[in-house]
């Protein structure tokens, strides 16, 4: 049970069924659904198909093969804490922060991608905990080996959706 407040009883279907939300080229919204999206509550606004498709802001608004714009609105608190939460991530303070917490999780991943960190290969604390200690010597002996070869640390990653982003910001 939820102790926040239900965006279904924050919108009531009769409202939902008057209430319209409109665009700037006069569509207006064809219907309201409430709905729970990763345990949120959020309500749908869908517009029309009919008055969408002629659009020539279509793809834009809704996408490149979207037939009609679908808004998800969260809760007004819960969408104010989400501002909030954003622009907190673009201060200093919380860069310096998430840098410590990168390098954690490289360190973590080369465990796991080269070493098989998420393995527990002997049953037993004692033995497991042999187990990580090993993989963390052999993980320094590898790291120092690389630094003496001067082999460049490699940047971080990034999935070609995130490479596409960041080629379309720079244009």
């Amino acid at each position: 049970m939820s102790l926040r407040p239900s965006l279904a009883t924050a919108v009531p279907e009769e409202t939902a069924k008057v209430a319209r939300a409109a665009f700037p080229r006069g569509a207006k919204s064809s219907g309201w659904t409430a709905s729970t999206e990763f345990g949120w509550e959020t309500v749908k606004v869908k517009f029309s198909q009919a008055d969408c498709k002629p659009c020539p802001n279509r793809t834009d608004c809704a996408g490149p093969t979207a037939s009609r714009r679908v808004m998800t609105l969260r809760d007004r608190r819960e969408f104010e804490a989400l501002q909030v939460a954003r622009k907190r991530e673009r201060t200093p303070e919380f860069r310096a922060v998430h840098a410590l917490r990168a390098g954690v999780e490289a360190t973590l991943s080369q465990g796991v991608r080269s070493f098989g960190l998420r393995r527990a290969r002997y049953v037993g604390l004692a033995k497991t905990h042999l187990q990580h200690v090993a993989i963390a010597a052999a993980m320094n002996l590898v790291r120092i080996g690389d630094w003496l070869a001067g082999v460049p640390i490699a940047p971080t990653r990034r999935s070609h959706f995130g490479q596409l982003v960041g080629l379309a910001g720079a244009t």
